[in-house]
């Protein structure tokens, strides 16, 4: 069982020994601008959270997609994997394609526990930040 596995001492590990992971799921676009905020969310969850694994994985249009940062995860040992849609609503992406991507990643990696988190646009702190940003105007 996942809580049961030895780790490396230098392994990022949940509080009950579990690596956990964190892949922050977006769009994808071919122009290489597009992902600077994307992944400076995470070079600051990095900074913050040094105990877990963060990687960015696209939908489409640029790499690594969604099931090769799964399989690289699952290769370093993460158990536990968190797929964070940064979309700004949950729309046709994160509605219907993102579950099927997960759908077929649980039977590739029966061992990962993955969780999927609502898109982080329709987060009331999201929400209230963009408001807040808006009103600067």
């Amino acid at each position: 069982m996942a809580g049961t596995e030895t780790t490396p001492a230098d392994s990022p590990t949940g509080a009950n020994g579990t690596r956990r992971g964190v892949v922050l799921f977006a769009h994808g676009s071919r122009d290489p601008l597009w992902r600077a905020p994307i992944e400076a969310v995470e070079t600051r969850l990095r900074l913050q959270n040094p105990d877990v694994e963060v990687r960015c994985a696209y939908l489409e249009l640029i790499e690594p997609d969604l099931p090769t940062v799964a399989r690289e995860m699952a290769a370093r040992g993460v158990r536990q994997l968190s797929v964070v849609p940064m979309f700004l609503g949950t729309g046709k992406h994160a509605r219907e394609d993102l579950p099927l991507l997960v759908h077929a990643l649980r039977a590739e990696h029966p061992h990962l526990n993955i969780t999927v988190q609502g898109a982080i646009g329709e987060d009331p702190r999201m929400t209230a930040l963009m408001a807040a940003i808006a009103s600067e105007s």
